[in-house]
């Protein structure tokens, strides 16, 4: 049976959807955060080196990062419907979009992370100022302006197709569905800004799967 060593608040949230929609057996092995750092606790270094989640047990094989847990998952029990094949029109767009939400679209997210906890975090007062003007500098200048290309760009192409390689649902749009999701939480995506990502944020939630995966993983506030 597989093992979803699954950290609260995290990525992880959607291996367990991706799970559910396949229809295969799992066990979670809970951790939390730690209360000060908000950082993985040690034990998870106990299943991989980097100890950050989602960590995955299959039989002997341990799988991590999430596009490549979706990959291999999807590839083994998805039956060729998860992970469109080479052959497909779909396995180009598959691939793309896999990568993109870790390798393009998730930097300047969390680079607003980043600096949104340092205009946020106690510091001497005559530190602050300063701290605050290079956060707001760097915000304005370069990590805004990336997000609303990205954006602009995913939006474009939810306008053209349902899904993120076409007319039905891949691992491609699980990998996709953290920083969309936790965008809409966090309202800086809405309906009327971005109308076609909040509706399919909208849909895929209330794909059954997706509610089971949300009521076994517990806790979920999309922070990580």
């Amino acid at each position: 049976m597989l093992t979803v060593h699954h950290l609260n608040n995290s990525r992880s949230q959607r291996i367990l959807w991706l799970l559910e929609e396949l229809g295969v057996e799992y066990e979670i092995k809970f951790y939390d955060r730690d209360a000060d750092t908000q950082l993985a606790p040690n034990e998870l270094t106990a299943i991989h080196p980097l100890g950050k989640s989602p960590v995955v047990a299959d039989g002997e094989e341990i799988l991590a990062e999430s596009g490549a847990i979706i990959d291999q998952l999807g590839y083994k029990y998805g039956y060729g419907e998860w992970v469109p094949t080479r052959d497909s029109q779909k396995h180009k767009p598959y691939m793309y979009w896999l990568h993109y939400a870790e390798g393009s679209l998730m930097s300047p997210l969390l680079l607003k992370i980043v600096f949104d906890k340092i205009k946020g975090s106690k510091m001497p007062f005559f530190v602050k100022p300063v701290a605050h003007g290079i956060a707001n500098k760097v915000m304005e200048s370069f990590v805004t302006p990336n997000i609303k290309k990205h954006f602009n760009y995913v939006e474009k192409h939810l306008s053209e197709n349902k899904f993120f390689a076409g007319d039905e649902i891949t691992g491609a749009d699980i990998q996709m569905s953290f920083p969309l999701e936790a965008s809409v939480a966090k309202g800086a995506i809405t309906a009327i800004s971005h109308p076609h990502i909040y509706q399919y944020v909208d849909d895929f939630q209330a794909r059954p799967a997706y509610i089971r995966a949300l009521k076994k993983g517990g806790e979920y506030d999309y922070s990580g």
